[in-house]
């Protein structure tokens, strides 16, 4: 595998560049390849390879997409320690972090490989002798798979393996920031078989291939995950031609600790829901609601483990061992995340952890948390994506429910109690679309995975996750 270059790969053909951008290690902030920097004409050129596959490829048989899909699952996880020590190195993360999303990234192959076998139509009992009505599932076109930096490889993982399930054709467009291994994914599928414009990738200004991309006569749907505010754009862009979105956008999930709950279950639960890939992550617990009679404990332990956590690069190449915490995307990553918490400290929120100090020379950032946080302030109402929260606290399950429903976005939400009445009655009234019950850790690759409100539209992941890129054609039928 080539996973120092990210280049193009358009109608079976992997293509360089004119120009090109470095990949930068987060951790050192050294140079460790190239993506090629292409144009909204290298865009067009692969969606025409993709319009010029489907027809064919639209009508193969599940059964061969099954076989190609199990292929992919195979290779990838073949591939897994060479991807996943590059996705450590481009995208900042820890090496078991890395590794664990290679390890995903393959069960969503082999999901919608075995998925696909089960999907079927429907026969409608007829109202009159002699008349039959079908109704038939059929691959929606060319399909657009946008994806981050923050899980490249797994957000791109779910989104091609249902669209290939399908029969549908793929344009992908990664993230500049984490490039490589994402590349590697559409390599291992080059590689498993998937034949010539079936599957392709471009690299290059987002907007400008983005906007090339939903334009295109042949495109039918397009799949993003990333920030609400750049999907209000795509989907602007989309309404145009009238395509199809599937929108995973940004979450602010409340993490809800009742009083009843196991305190040291939630303390661990919250460690790992808060800063997993550092905190950069979608459906992290953005918020802590704790009740107030216990709050003072809760932070008091949290607390020591955010400080008590060891900092550094993700691959350690000293030998020494894997630090509990990697660095962020980049130094504006930091920036950012740092004036939420100092915006907060102004507004007289309490600083429980102490540590400050983190090695030099990458985009590290200690764990913040902190108490006292004003409802209304930014590290409370906004997405915080890195590793710092704020603590508030509620008085009963009514104005725990008000305050975790008090925001726009509704991706995710976590509860924790020993209470089977309240594990039952409190998530049916989040207004999110995924919940963990006592686990902070709640998405599998059978699951649908989706927000509310401002947090997206569709589903991916689950059988519904290949019915995004289905149509149903209804057929009256007179033997």
């Amino acid at each position: 595998m080539n996973l120092k270059s990210a280049r193009h790969l358009v109608n079976g053909t992997w293509q360089s560049a004119d120009n090109s951008r470095d990949v930068v290690d987060p951790g050192n902030a050294l140079t460790i390849g190239e993506v090629a920097w292409g144009t909204a004409d290298d865009a067009v050129k692969a969606a025409d390879a993709a319009a010029d596959a489907f027809e064919s490829w639209s009508q193969t048989t599940v059964r061969m997409r099954a076989d190609l899909l199990r292929n992919a699952a195979d290779l990838l996880a073949e591939r897994r320690d060479e991807l996943a020590y590059t996705l450590a190195l481009e995208a900042g993360k820890r090496l078991p972090e890395a590794q664990g999303e290679v390890d995903f990234s393959v069960e969503y192959f082999r999901w919608f490989a075995e998925e696909i076998r089960r999907s079927t139509g429907k026969v409608s009992p007829p109202e009159m002798q002699g008349r039959r009505h079908l109704s038939l599932r059929k691959p929606i076109g060319v399909a657009l798979s946008l994806t981050p930096w923050n899980f490249p490889v797994s957000i791109q993982a779910r989104k091609l393996a249902a669209m290939l399930a399908a029969g549908c054709t793929v344009v992908g467009r990664v993230s500049e920031k984490a490039p490589l291994a994402a590349t590697g994914l559409f390599e291992v599928l080059h590689d498993a078989g998937f034949p010539a414009g079936v599957v392709n990738v471009v690299h290059g200004p987002s907007r400008d291939l983005t906007a090339a991309l939903v334009r295109h006569p042949a495109v039918r749907a397009v799949s993003f995950t990333g920030s609400t505010g750049v999907g209000r754009q795509i989907m602007a862009m989309a309404s145009d031609r009238l395509v199809r979105p599937l929108l995973e956008l940004g979450g602010n999930a409340p993490f809800i600790v009742f009083e009843d709950a196991d305190l040291d279950a939630a303390v661990d639960g919250a460690v790992l829901g808060r800063l997993r890939n550092t905190g950069q992550s979608c459906v992290a617990a953005n918020r802590f609601l704790v009740h107030e009679s216990i709050a003072e404990e809760f932070a008091k332990k949290l607390g020591a483990r955010f400080d008590a956590m060891s900092i550094g690069h993700g691959v350690p190449d000293d030998g020494s061992a894997v630090p509990d915490l990697g660095p962020m995307i980049d130094a504006e990553r930091v920036s950012a995340v740092q004036a939420l918490v100092d915006d907060a400290v102004d507004q007289g929120a309490r600083r429980i952890t102490q540590r400050t100090e983190v090695p030099g020379g990458g985009a590290f950032m200690a764990p913040a948390l902190l108490m006292d946080v004003p409802e209304d302030a930014a590290l409370v109402t906004e997405e915080v994506f890195g590793p710092a929260a704020g603590i508030v606290t509620f008085a009963s399950d009514e104005d725990a429910i008000r305050k975790a429903n008090a925001t726009e976005m509704g991706l995710a939400a976590y509860v924790w109690t020993t209470d089977s009445k309240r594990a039952w009655n409190v998530p049916e009234r989040l207004e999110a679309g995924i919940v963990g019950v006592n686990d902070p850790l709640p998405s599998v690759a059978f699951a649908p995975m989706g927000g509310v409100k401002q947090s997206g539209l569709g589903r991916e992941g689950s059988d519904l996750g290949i019915a995004e890129f289905e149509e149903v054609q209804y057929v009256a039928w007179r033997p």
